[in-house]
């Protein structure tokens, strides 16, 4: 069906792997309108999402740098637009996203893997935002998901040196969330997309929706929090989750 992207589902989880092993996986326009096409068709019985690269070397080791150079004069945030987009839709997504991530992540790969909702690495996974030796700064959201992640002081060493960190320092800077021998980063991806495609579905779209506005005003998240936790309380699945609990057996859930 897609020329970059190849397409398992798993249950009521998925995987996307983008498929450009001669580039390294590096993202270009082709990718980016493909991975639109597939987020505005994901069916409704897909609770988990998982993003990974293929081959052995790279998760995405950037954007393709061929295109860059082709932008006309002034022409470069519009030429931004679809790839940011494409971030934003990922970030915003109402099921979880997870960035499976097995060999380098850099510059827009890096970007991509920071929109996803979590991160696991295997113990070879580096990352880095190398933009400054083009002479430029992450422009897919780097600069600010990247801070938001690891703090300022640490965001600025990252991207003004330009240089890798390893999967270890990722860990303990909170880039990513698990750590992994090689090999196994399927397996652990597949461990939490099971748990996570297990909960109700409009618990985890309110949760997801809650955290993201923690990066506004804390008094408007806390508000939205307030409103999604009231339409929660009315929801079947509330019901069901709590009789449940009551019942010492495991919830059936039907996402209303």
């Amino acid at each position: 069906m897609y020329k970059h992207l190849i397409i398992e589902d798993w249950g009521h989880a998925q995987l996307i792997t983008i498929h450009r092993p001669e580039a390294l996986n590096a993202l270009n326009l082709e990718v980016f309108r493909e991975l639109k096409d597939h987020l505005l068709s994901i069916q409704p019985q897909i609770r988990c999402l998982l993003i990974t690269g293929s081959g052995e070397k790279a998760f995405v080791a950037g954007a393709d740098i061929s295109e860059f150079k082709s932008m006309a004069p002034g022409s470069a945030k519009s030429f931004l637009m679809l790839g940011n987009s494409v971030m934003d839709m990922i970030e915003q997504f109402h099921i979880p996203v997870i960035a499976l991530i097995n060999g380098f992540a850099l510059g827009g790969g890096c970007e991509l893997a920071l929109a996803c909702h979590l991160r696991i690495a295997s113990e070879k996974a580096r990352f880095g935002m190398p933009e400054i030796n083009l002479g430029i700064l992450p422009g897919y959201g780097g600069t600010q998901r990247l801070t938001q992640l690891i703090g300022k002081t640490k965001a600025l060493e990252m991207i003004l040196t330009g240089e890798m960190i390893d999967a270890r320092e990722a860990l303990s800077l909170g880039l990513v969330n698990h750590v992994v021998p090689d090999g196994t980063v399927l397996d652990k991806g597949k461990e939490l997309a099971m748990k996570m495609s297990s909960k109700a579905p409009m618990s985890v779209r309110a949760v997801i929706k809650a955290i993201n506005a923690s990066h506004q005003d804390i008094n408007d998240g806390i508000s939205l929090e307030g409103d999604l936790f009231t339409l929660l309380a009315d929801s079947s699945d509330f019901k069901e989750g709590t009789t449940a609990f009551f019942e010492k057996r495991k919830p059936i859930f039907t996402g209303r």
